[in-house]
C-alpha cells in the first residue's frame, strides 16, 4: 500500500519490513531518527515499548496506551501517534453509513485492539458501550480506563453474561475486535438478536469474510470487515510522514489483491 502511494505521489521512499527481536528494537528506533528516515510503524508486541522509546507521545495513544506509528520531525525527534482509533472510526461509519454519535455500541474482545475500538465509540460520541469478554476482569479495566472519554456510558461484563446478550438487542454496532474467525473458529456475537438495522464489524480481514459476517449477511444486516480500516489507518500514517493526503483509492487498489491471494494461500 505505502510503495503504491510513495509512487503515485512521486516521493522517493520504500516500506521496508523488518522483524526483530527484543533486543533490536531500540537501536532500530534510534536509527530512524537519521534523516533518511520518515517514520516507522509497529506491530504487537511492541507496541508499548516504542511509546517509552519516542521523544513525544501524541495524547490519544497515551490514553489507548500503545503506540503503532511514529513520525520523524525535521529536527529528527520521535514522534509516536496511533492510527488504530481514527482507522477504525473512518471505517466503521462508513460501514454504519452514519455518525457513531449517539450509538449503542457492542464489543466482543478487550485487548489491544479493543483498547482502539472502545476510544474511538466513545471519543466518537457513542451513548453506550458495552464490553464482553472471556476474561471478565480484563474488560473490568478497560471500561474503568476509558470512563471518562467521551459523555457516553460503559459497562463491562462476559461473554456468556445474559445482559450482553440483552445489550445485542438495542445494539446500533456490533464489533468483534478478537481473533475469533481468524486465529480460531466460531463467532463471538449471535447476530440473531440484533436488531434489523443493526451494524455488524468484524476487525478481521483475512479471511475477508468470517462466520461472523457471513451470518450477519443472512440476516441481510449492513456488515464490513477490517479492511477499511486497515486502509485508513495506512492513509492517516502517510499523510503524516509525507503531508501528501487522498491515497485512500490508490492503497486500496494495491491491497485488495493481496488479501485475496493471502486467503486463498490460508
Amino acid at each position: 500500500m505505502h510503495d503504491a502511494a510513495f509512487a503515485a505521489a512521486g516521493i522517493d521512499a520504500r516500506y521496508e519490513l523488518l522483524e526483530l527481536e527484543p533486543g533490536e528494537v531500540e537501536p532500530a528506533v534510534n536509527e530512524a531518527r537519521g534523516p533518511a528516515w520518515l517514520g516507522l510503524q509497529v506491530t504487537a508486541p511492541y507496541k508499548r515499548l516504542v511509546a517509552g522509546l519516542c521523544d513525544e507521545v501524541e495524547a490519544d495513544a497515551a490514553m489507548i496506551g500503545a503506540v503503532n506509528s511514529v513520525a520523524r520531525s525535521a529536527d529528527g525527534r520521535l514522534v509516536g501517534f496511533n492510527t488504530d482509533a481514527p482507522g477504525f472510526l473512518a471505517g466503521v461509519e462508513l460501514a454504519m453509513g452514519r455518525p457513531l454519535a449517539e450509538a449503542d455500541v457492542v464489543v466482543a474482545g478487550a485487548g489491544g485492539a479493543a483498547h482502539a475500538v472502545v476510544f474511538a465509540c466513545l471519543n466518537g460520541g457513542a451513548r453506550r458501550v458495552t464490553i464482553g469478554n472471556r476474561t471478565v476482569t480484563s474488560a473490568i479495566e478497560l471500561a474503568r480506563r476509558f470512563a471518562a472519554v467521551g459523555s457516553g456510558s460503559i459497562v463491562a461484563m462476559g461473554l456468556d453474561d445474559p445482559a450482553f446478550s440483552a445489550a445485542l438487542r438495542s445494539a446500533d454496532l456490533a464489533v468483534n475486535a478478537t481473533t475469533v474467525g481468524m486465529l480460531e473458529p466460531g463467532m463471538t456475537i449471535d447476530v440473531d438478536r440484533l436488531p434489523a438495522g443493526a451494524t455488524v464489524f468484524d476487525l478481521v480481514y483475512v479471511p475477508p469474510e468470517t462466520p461472523l459476517l457471513r451470518a450477519a449477511r443472512a440476516r441481510g444486516l449492513r456488515d464490513a470487515n477490517g479492511s477499511e480500516m486497515l486502509i485508513a489507518q495506512a492513509t492517516i500514517a502517510f499523510e503524516r510522514w509525507t503531508g501528501v493526503g487522498g491515497m485512500g483509492d490508490v492503497m486500496r487498489a494495491a491491497v485488495t489483491p493481496l488479501l485475496t491471494d493471502s486467503t486463498a494461500r490460508a
